[in-house]
């Protein structure tokens, strides 16, 4: 049952819900998708360098059982509360959007420490930056007072998207694991 729940947060439904938010966005405002994407990117940059870091260069806190960011918690917190509010702006629901989506990260989150895939302590590192970034571009986006277009057709696709990816898993831990050794001895 976990497992079901955690690929909802897998990079390989979330990035692309993420880049279909951008294109809806950028409809409407190409620097206010440009600043989604860069905040996304940030995130996930320091989700890749804890991961790098901890299986190049074997770095943890261990008295926290602390090795990486949850990749999963991050992304889902993120693009779950930055994606929910954008289909409830219209009906003035961005609050319960941006509730929504915490939630659902959290709960992403949850199961990761159910499947044992993470520890506590990397979930709410995971699920507070995500969280952050999320909060962060819907405040950006409320103060720009951008008028979404297309909100049937994006639902739409949007939905689509996720159905197809749903249950894929992106590759990027083994490529990490294949790659991180070799940053750390060349760089650090």
């Amino acid at each position: 049952m976990w497992n079901v729940i955690s690929n909802f947060g897998d990079a390989a439904l979330t990035l692309p819900l993420a880049v279909g938010c951008a294109i809806w966005i950028a409809a409407s405002d190409r620097q206010v998708a440009a600043y989604w994407l860069i905040f996304l990117s940030v995130g996930a940059t320091i989700v890749g360098a804890t991961k790098i870091l901890y299986a190049g260069c074997g770095i943890e806190i261990r008295e926290i059982g602390f090795r990486v960011v949850s990749g999963h918690a991050m992304l889902s917190s993120a693009v779950w509360t930055t994606c929910i509010p954008l289909f409830l702006r219209r009906a003035g629901l961005t609050s319960v959007g941006v509730t929504l989506g915490l939630a659902a990260g959290a709960i992403i989150g949850a199961a990761r420490v159910f499947e044992e895939a993470h520890t506590v302590s990397e979930v709410v590192a995971g699920w507070a930056l995500g969280s952050a970034v999320a909060l962060v571009f819907v405040r950006l986006l409320e103060k720009s007072r951008l008028k979404l277009r297309g909100t049937a057709v994006a639902a739409a696709s949007l939905l689509l998207v996720s159905g197809v990816a749903y249950g894929h898993h992106a590759p990027f831990q083994s490529l990490i694991e294949q790659y991180s050794p070799g940053i750390c001895s060349r760089f650090l």
